[in-house]
């Protein structure tokens, strides 16, 4: 009975894990196409909402590189102000819907795979919108330390109309204290 119920648990644990990855937000819909090649290499994070795996960052980037199972590798680094010392996180990404559509799932912690949903995106692969799994989740990327103010006001129209309070964006500082 008992390794019935943990064969249970398991399966329910990974039904969860599964379909946390693959939500996003009502209304939002991924980029596509995409390509998942033309988005590697270095991003700057312009705008974010706050959650405690980045809280007091600041020069936050996203380094993507592919690795050779074919999954992407993800490198995100910010320079934490209150400690005065860098961090810096390693996972990995795969796609998680079809192979031209902007649905990623990564994982920073073994199997546990979050939703990475690129749901704005300009055709040079120049700035990003993307969600995650819900309204507590969004960043404003970009290949450069800041972004026009036509893009950051496009973005942040199509987040309120998504529901997000773009009120509660904090807005990084690219620049070293």
């Amino acid at each position: 009975m008992g390794k019935l119920i943990e064969k249970a648990l398991s399966g329910i644990i990974g039904l969860f894990a599964l379909s946390s990855c693959l939500t996003m937000p009502k209304g939002a819909v991924p980029v596509k196409p995409f390509e998942a090649k033309a988005y590697l290499g270095k991003w700057y994070e312009i705008a974010r909402f706050d959650f405690r795996f980045e809280r007091n960052l600041n020069q936050t980037t996203a380094y993507y590189s592919m690795n050779e199972d074919g999954s992407i590798r993800v490198e995100n680094r910010g320079y934490d102000y209150k400690k005065h010392q860098w961090k810096q996180a390693v996972g990995k990404a795969k796609l998680a819907g079809a192979s031209d559509e902007g649905r990623l799932k990564v994982s920073f912690f073994g199997p546990f795979y979050g939703a990475y949903n690129v749901i704005a995106l300009d055709s040079q692969y120049t700035y990003a919108l993307v969600a995650g799994k819900n309204l507590n989740y969004l960043w404003i990327l970009s290949r450069e330390k800041t972004l026009p103010e036509s893009t950051k006001q496009a973005y942040l129209r199509l987040a309120r109309e998504l529901g997000y309070k773009t009120d509660k964006l904090v807005w990084v500082d690219q620049e070293p204290i």
